[in-house]
């Protein structure tokens, strides 16, 4: 999660150079040839279910990574992190055996505070590109649980990121490509780095050996992450009702979370 939030607070300052879209295009594509080079994965590596879900898995991805930096482009790291944690939230709740009515109850309420809509000041489009954002990670978590059950170690994300940078490509690349500089590109594999090889490895290994109540517990603390990194890194000052808003949020996710159990998963325990 750290790593997560540092990462696009460092990627905020490119969105005057390239756009939202070049910044998030600009991480993928790194992060794509870093995994080919490191992982360089083979064809039998891949029951071919599997490798359908590794492809969807990078559609995803890049989806996730594009409309989330294009929200950044317009609301504060905290907002936009606590809107796009519906995602999981809601993967939280559909998965949740009992006491699963307060949850969304309580996220809405902090998406309310939040978003403050009775200010007017509210950039729609911004919310718009953070819920859409959400979506795609409530099927970034499904699906990289089920790639991660059927293919070892690391392998599945050489497919997927390859695929999301080619995703990335073909909405923002046309517009990036003659703005890129060599001050630009080699700060790319920095962010690359921070974010997503890092962050997506260790999910991937995490999502195969923790329970889904465990994992999501942690998650839910995410948009509290993005509070302090966009107050230490972005000087973003969050207001009252904000501040309880995302704590709403977080306490919405730890709950549902807690409700949705699944076991660990037969890889991991192999791997035991």
């Amino acid at each position: 999660m750290l790593s997560v939030q540092v990462g696009l607070a460092l990627a905020v300052g490119l969105i005057d150079d390239i756009g939202a879209e070049g910044a998030a295009w600009l991480r993928l594509a790194w992060a794509a040839v870093l995994l080919l080079v490191v992982v360089r994965p083979r064809r039998s590596d891949f029951p071919r279910r599997t490798l359908g879900a590794c492809v969807l898995l990078g559609v995803v991805t890049g989806g996730v990574t594009l409309l989330f930096m294009a929200s950044l482009a317009r609301l504060p790291l905290g907002t936009a992190s606590a809107l796009e944690f519906l995602g999981p939230l809601g993967v939280a709740v559909a998965r949740g055996r009992g006491g699963t009515k307060v949850w969304p109850v309580l996220a809405a309420a902090g998406v309310l505070l939040l978003t403050q809509p009775w200010e007017g000041g509210v950039d729609l489009l911004g919310v718009g590109f953070a819920l859409a954002a959400a979506c795609c990670w409530a099927a970034y978590i499904l699906l990289t649980q089920h790639v991660g059950d059927g293919v070892a170690g690391i392998k599945a994300l050489a497919v997927t990121m390859p695929v999301a940078a080619l995703t990335a490509t073909v909405v923002a690349g046309p517009s990036t490509f003659g703005r890129l500089t060599p001050e630009i590109l080699v700060y790319g594999i920095g962010l690359a780095v921070l974010l997503p090889v890092v962050p997506f490895t260790l999910e991937l290994l995490a999502l195969r050996r923790l329970t889904t109540s465990a994992f999501g517990t942690l998650m839910s603390l995410e948009p509290a992450f993005a509070l302090v990194v966009g107050l230490v890194l972005l000087h973003q000052v969050p207001d009252v009702l904000a501040v309880a808003g995302i704590a709403f949020v977080v306490t919405a996710g730890i709950g549902a979370a807690r409700t949705g159990a699944r076991q660990v998963s037969p890889a991991a325990l192999a791997e035991r």
